[in-house]
């Protein structure tokens, strides 16, 4: 998203009819955006929640956008047991209650020294070639049954537990020739000694035959026998995408019978893919890492940042399916630290407003909402933050969220409500500098003339109105209810 300069103004676009006057900042650049709102809210309707069958015919995982924590924004490699555990019981105390379920071992719980560099990482690995935890990380885990008895912990949290992996099989497993549990074939006989991940030298690719099918059939038993209940598969969604191992990892999954959600990354996941994604998926990330940064950096596109998220989050709106969710991926903020996965341990580097923004946006959009800042060295305001059941509820219920207006410097996004007469509608300032925005309410495809508005951060009513009035300091976002009166 390119963001114009100009000079603030006021005025009533010649293009919109009375009932559309905006007072906005007008450049040549937004006549085009006004034009589709036009032909948006001519035929704009908000329907009550229908049931959407899943499109593998299987019953739905994540009927609503999975919400928990995970530790690589904190951690990166290096989380242990203690301090996952820390987390674990900070999301059952205090985030639990406001949907919050998920707790996930990110990436490299298999080192037993993960801040060495790569190719001096000590690898633990089972005698089927399968990676199992660090005992000198994950001491529960010295009596060989894995992440059994961590799962079983969470568990008795009332929470989720999740493991990240890279997909593929253990280049150590391969030298080895281990054998396959349960199948007569060897790790030679899976392994794509042809494909490694480009950022990620530990495994090779496993390959579309039966051999390739009996290793990760292997590895999703595994994770069912230690209670695991959400996977998240690195390198596989994006950089490259590998289609046959979704297909193959998805099918592992199902045989063990244990409901276990199927995150896919990392992004941007190919747009002309969404209906795969959806049929092996129950969420899958569409941009790089998003990290505490409001702007892309000038010199490179890796992060993703806030900003460029609006952009990327349109494309994919019309392409959500209940049960699965592209993901925008994890919520940088709070603490980042003591080891965090980019950079030196910090405060998240966005304002208060950005981040009301990215999380205004992840929600209209029903983006996963996954937290990443470490939660016992939360703050009141970024608890408050994460417990608004308002704003969650946007997340987890509206419905055809989508873009009603993006010029660059501001944007609109629209969606429905399960409650008849009622709609959400969030609006951001994505300029550098404050402005006044207008935007009258008839146009949202809701009866009658007059509204009620709820200022959904705020947890206030804003009383009765037929347009919004609003002055937004730079990078801010509100997010409203607004009822047919």
């Amino acid at each position: 998203i390119g963001l114009v300069q100009t000079a603030q103004v006021t005025t009533t676009h010649p293009c919109l009819p009375s009932w559309l006057e905006t007072s906005i900042r007008i450049t040549q650049n937004n006549v085009i955006p006004m034009l589709r709102l036009l032909v948006f809210v001519a035929v704009a309707t908000f329907l009550p929640l229908g049931t959407m069958e899943d499109p593998s015919g299987e019953p739905q995982l994540a009927p609503t956008p999975p919400m928990g924590w995970n530790s690589w924004d904190s951690y990166g490699l290096t989380v242990t047991e203690p301090e996952f555990k820390a987390n674990a019981d900070w999301v059952a105390r205090n985030l639990k209650r406001h949907g919050w379920q998920y707790v996930v071992v990110d990436e490299g719980w298999y080192l037993r020294n993960p801040e060495a560099k790569p190719g001096g990482f000590q690898f633990v690995i089972d005698d089927m070639g399968r990676y199992t935890p660090a005992t000198n990380r994950f001491p529960s885990a010295a009596d060989k049954t894995g992440f059994k008895t961590l799962a079983a912990q969470v568990h008795a949290l009332g929470l989720k537990f999740g493991i990240h992996i890279v997909r593929g099989i253990p280049k150590q497993a391969v030298a080895e020739n281990l054998p396959i549990a349960d199948s007569r074939y060897h790790a030679g006989d899976a392994a794509d000694q042809s494909d490694t991940c480009p950022w990620n030298a530990d495994n090779f690719g496993v390959k579309s035959s039966p051999a390739g099918q009996a290793y990760y059939d292997s590895v999703a038993k595994l994770y069912a026998t230690w209670g695991v209940d959400f996977v998240k598969v690195d390198c596989i969604a994006s950089h490259p995408y590998k289609a046959d191992e979704i297909r193959m990892f998805s099918e592992a999954l199902r045989k063990t019978r244990r409901p276990i959600v199927l995150s896919l990354s990392p992004g941007p996941a190919p747009l002309d893919k969404a209906d795969e994604l959806a049929q092996y998926a129950q969420m899958w990330r569409i941009s790089d890492d998003v990290w505490d940064r409001w702007r892309p950096r000038p010199e490179r596109e890796w992060p993703q940042s806030v900003l460029g998220q609006f952009a990327v989050a349109a494309r994919w709106a019309p392409h959500l399916a209940i049960g699965h969710w592209p993901d925008a991926d994890m919520l940088p903020l709070g603490y980042l630290g003591p080891r965090p996965g980019l950079g030196n341990a910090r405060q998240t580097a966005l304002t208060h407003d950005e981040q009301k923004t990215m999380l205004t946006l992840w929600s209209i959009f029903r983006s996963p909402l996954v937290m990443g800042g470490n939660l016992t060295r939360n703050d009141a305001w970024t608890t408050a933050l994460l417990t608004n059941d308002e704003v969650l509820a946007v997340d987890q219920h509206s419905i055809d969220g989508h873009a009603a207006i993006d010029t660059g410097n501001e944007a609109v996004w629209i969606a429905g409500s399960e409650t008849p007469g009622t709609a959400y509608v969030a609006i951001s300032n994505l300029a550098d500098t404050s402005q006044t925005l207008q935007y009258p309410l008839q146009p949202l495809g809701l009866s009658g003339t007059s509204y009620t508005v709820r200022d959904l951060w705020q947890r206030k009513d804003l009383g009765r109105m037929d347009k919004l009035n609003i002055l937004l300091p730079p990078h801010a976002s509100v997010l409203y209810k607004v009822a047919v009166q």
